[in-house]
C-alpha cells in the first residue's frame, strides 16, 4: 500500500467516525413537562413546535405533570429537559441544589391564582384566616401567594394550620370542608368557583406581583443553547398568538384535560401568554419571593436567582 493510499484511508476513516460525533450534537427528541394550565394543549394540537424541531430531525415529547415541584424534579435529575412552572417551585429548586436554569420568563396580570373559601364561610378578610386550616401545594406558587397574603395581613405563618396538598387532593378536602380555605391556580381555581360556588378571598394581584417561568436543565442549556433560544422563540410566538385566541385556545385545552369548558374560558380570559426574557424588574420580583421564603425559614438557605438566569435575547 503506497503512501498515497494509506493517507487516503486514513482520511475515510476520520470522516467516518466523525459521522457519530456530529449526529449526538443535537439529542433525539427534547422533552417538555406541563401542567394543567397554560396554553399547552393547543400548541400541542397546532403542531407548532413539532413542525419548527422536524427540520432539525428532532421529535418533541410531552410530558404532563400535577403541578410545579415535581415537574422540576424531573427537570434535575435530566428525565425532562424543558418546561413551564410558577414562582415558587424554581426557588425550592434552587435552595436545593437542582440543576436547573431560568431561560423565558411570562409576566401574569395576577388574576388566574386566588385564595377562595366556601360561599357561607365567615371567612371575609385575610385576617379572619388566622387559626384556620389552610390547603395548598407544597413549594407551589400558591405557597407563595398564602406566605405574601399572611405577610400583608400582619399574620405569621404560625397563625394558620398549613395543610399541604396537591391540587387533586386539596380539591376533596375543600368539598368536603375539611379544610377553610385554599390557595390554587386555574383551572382548580376557576372549577371552584363554578362547580362549589367558592369565593374568591384575594387575586395574587391583590397581595404581590406573580410571574412564571421556562425552566432548562443546567446540561441541556448548556449543551444546546440554540434549541433553548429556538424553543423560547416558538413559545413567545404561540403566546401572541394565544393572546388573540381565546376561544380555540380554550376548546383545545377543554379537550385534551376534560375540564368544563365554562371553566376552561373563565380561566383563559384572564390569562396572559406573552413569553418574555428575565428583566430586571423580574428578576425584583422573583428575588424577593425567594427572600420571603429564606426569612420564614421555609428553604434551607438563601438564594441568589440571578445565579440561575440564561440570558435570552430574541433574534439572535
Amino acid at each position: 500500500m503506497t503512501r498515497r493510499h494509506v493517507l487516503a484511508t486514513t482520511l475515510l476513516l476520520a470522516t467516518a467516525l466523525a459521522v457519530p460525533a456530529y449526529a449526538e450534537d443535537k439529542p433525539a427528541e427534547i422533552r417538555i413537562g406541563t401542567q394543567k394550565g397554560g396554553f399547552f394543549p393547543a400548541v400541542r394540537q397546532r403542531q407548532t413546535l413539532e413542525n419548527a424541531f422536524k427540520p432539525l430531525g428532532i421529535e418533541i415529547k410531552w410530558i404532563d405533570f400535577q403541578f410545579g415541584p415535581p415537574l422540576l424534579e424531573a427537570i434535575n435529575v435530566g428525565s425532562v429537559d424543558f418546561g413551564y412552572v410558577g414562582d415558587s417551585p424554581p426557588i425550592f429548586a434552587q435552595a436545593g441544589g437542582a440543576k436547573i436554569k431560568y431561560v423565558a420568563a411570562v409576566k401574569s396580570e395576577g388574576n388566574t391564582q386566588a385564595i377562595v373559601v366556601p360561599k357561607d364561610s365567615p371567612i371575609h378578610a385575610l385576617a379572619d384566616l388566622k387559626g384556620k386550616r389552610v390547603a395548598f401545594g407544597k413549594g407551589s406558587s400558591a405557597h407563595n401567594l398564602l406566605v405574601a397574603a399572611l405577610e400583608k395581613a400582619g399574620l405569621s405563618w404560625s397563625d394558620i394550620t398549613p395543610a399541604p396538598l396537591a391540587p387533586a387532593d386539596a380539591t376533596a378536602a375543600f368539598v368536603k370542608g375539611s379544610v377553610d380555605a385554599w390557595s390554587i391556580w386555574d383551572p382548580y381555581l376557576a372549577l371552584a368557583e363554578l362547580k362549589e360556588n367558592a369565593r374568591v378571598l384575594v387575586f395574587d394581584k391583590d397581595v404581590h406581583k406573580p410571574n412564571a417561568y421556562y425552566i432548562a436543565n443546567t446540561d441541556f442549556v448548556e449543551k444546546y443553547p440554540s434549541l433553548v433560544a429556538k424553543l423560547n422563540t416558538t413559545f413567545a410566538s404561540e403566546g401572541v398568538w394565544a393572546n388573540s385566541h381565546h376561544e380555540e385556545v380554550a376548546k383545545a385545552q377543554s379537550e385534551a384535560t376534560g375540564v368544563d369548558i365554562e371553566a376552561v374560558r373563565r380561566f383563559v380570559n384572564r390569562s396572559s401568554y406573552s413569553v418574555v426574557p428575565l428583566d430586571a424588574e423580574v428578576i425584583k420580583t422573583q428575588q424577593a419571593v425567594a427572600d420571603r421564603f429564606a426569612k420564614l425559614g421555609l428553604i434551607p438557605k438563601p438564594v441568589s436567582v440571578s445565579d440561575i438566569i440564561w440570558k435570552w435575547t430574541p433574534g439572535s
